[in-house]
């Protein structure tokens, strides 16, 4: 049965949050189980669709999962890889499953990946990938859908220069160099927090990897990696959007098993609106400010800039702020689809190419909204907590694909929200 989610709005959020691990953390850790026959422990996996969906492609490539109901710990263990195929209905729902390639490549010396899927926020090209696959040494061909790679020798080490800043072809080149011979060096990679989470891990397997954080990355092969255990770190967008949900609802929140080296330039831009970030035992303390909100100016840009998938939130709390705030997106062309949601809810955008001019009103009021992707659909929530009446969002599914009880955390803290079945 689909569903909706109906908020009535108005109330300020008080209470605690824990933040859980970071998908797009643990979507790359559980894709590492496939370069090793010894197993790999992972804990602090959030429960999400799309975890759900890399398990089932995992298990299908021959990995046995053992996953209790509602544990946050993922036992994977490819003692034989069955299979090398990725196919179109699985992939096609995440493109994350495009990170079975490199992994499967470096240890089977062969890989038939589906091209992805995903959210419709842009055409997000692998080439970066095979591109840098070919440098190690493969093969690849692209027929009927489905990339074809072959390394009959194994991969080799090289020197790849990335023409764009890409996370998850840094890790897909980073898991395969980590099996290649010799070494390789990753230039122009990304620098994101999850990428420095892949390389401990898979150094806790036994890789040789320098420079994670930095945009020189550098992978001394090795002929085999050992078992491990590893704890996924937090996810900052989770942590970014319940800290905007604070503030857009005029509340406070304690954001647990968190910290602010997390999101920098979030918690500046945040902090620039007028609200207060600080430091707890536990983690983070968001309060909003007695007096309205500023407006102000967001670019996003790759890690430590301000994140793509914080762009839809942040646009949400800019449409209650005092004046003028200019929005634009560097990251994917598609991503202002949010906005006619929003201004069906009474905001004042105006996009021209790759910038919204978001001028602020006094008051958001509930409508009947869509939601178009993940994070497009979680800003429609924040707007439907700060607006005055009721909001109902319909398509979803988009929301259990990175939100893990959504509904319930924001109940504990104040808000009137519930998912009802949806008549369409």
């Amino acid at each position: 049965m689909s569903h909706k989610i109906r908020i009535v709005g108005g109330n300020p959020l008080k209470g605690k949050i824990q933040i859980r691990g970071a998908k797009n953390a643990a979507l790359p850790l559980m894709t590492a189980s496939l370069l090793t026959d010894k197993g790999l422990t992972l804990t602090n996996v959030p429960q999400l669709t799309d975890i759900h969906t890399m398990a089932e492609l995992l298990a299908q490539h021959g990995v046995q999962i053992n996953h209790k109901p509602d544990s946050y710990s993922y036992e994977l263990k490819a003692t034989d890889i069955t299979n090398t195929t990725a196919p179109y209905d699985l992939v096609s729902k995440m493109r994350a499953s495009i990170l079975v390639l490199g992994p499967l490549l470096a240890r089977c010396r062969e890989a038939k990946v589906s091209l992805p899927g995903g959210c419709a926020i842009g055409t997000r090209p692998v080439d970066i990938h095979l591109n840098g696959l070919r440098q190690l040494g493969a093969q690849i061909e692209l027929t009927e859908g489905y990339i074809h790679a072959s390394a009959p020798k194994g991969l080799t080490g090289a020197q790849i220069s990335m023409p764009i800043v890409s996370v998850t072809a840094t890790e897909n080149l980073m898991m395969a160099a980590s099996l290649a011979k010799g070494e390789t060096k990753l230039i122009n990679a990304a620098r994101e927090p999850e990428i420095i989470d892949l390389a401990n891990c898979l150094n806790a397997m036994g890789a040789k990897i320098t420079g994670a954080g930095t945009d020189t990355i550098i992978i001394e092969g090795v002929d085999q990696l050992q078992n491990a255990a590893y704890n996924v770190l937090p996810d900052r967008i989770e942590t970014g959007t319940y800290a905007m949900a604070a503030i857009i609802t005029q509340g406070e929140l304690e954001l647990t098993h968190t910290s602010l080296s997390l999101i920098p330039s979030i918690a500046s831009i945040l902090q620039q609106a007028g609200a207060d970030l600080k430091e707890t035992e536990n983690g983070i303390y968001v309060k909003s400010p007695l007096t309205p909100l500023l407006g102000v100016d967001v670019m996003t840009e790759p890690f430590p800039g301000f994140a793509t998938d914080l762009q839809a939130q942040i646009m949400a709390v800019m449409t209650i702020c005092q004046g003028a705030s200019m929005i634009t997106e560097t990251i994917f062309e598609n991503r202002f689809m949010h906005v006619p949601e929003l201004c069906r809810m009474g905001a004042n955008i105006t996009v021209h190419h790759s910038s919204a001019l978001v001028r602020g009103v006094k008051y958001l009021s509930g409508a009947q909204v869509m939601a178009t992707d993940l994070r497009a659909s979680v800003c429609l929530v924040l707007a439907g907590l700060a607006a005055s009446g009721e909001t109902t969002l319909s398509r979803i599914y988009h929301l259990d694909r990175g939100y893990e009880r959504l509904e319930e955390k924001f109940r504990n803290c104040g808000a009137i929200i519930e998912r009802i079945p949806s008549t369409a």
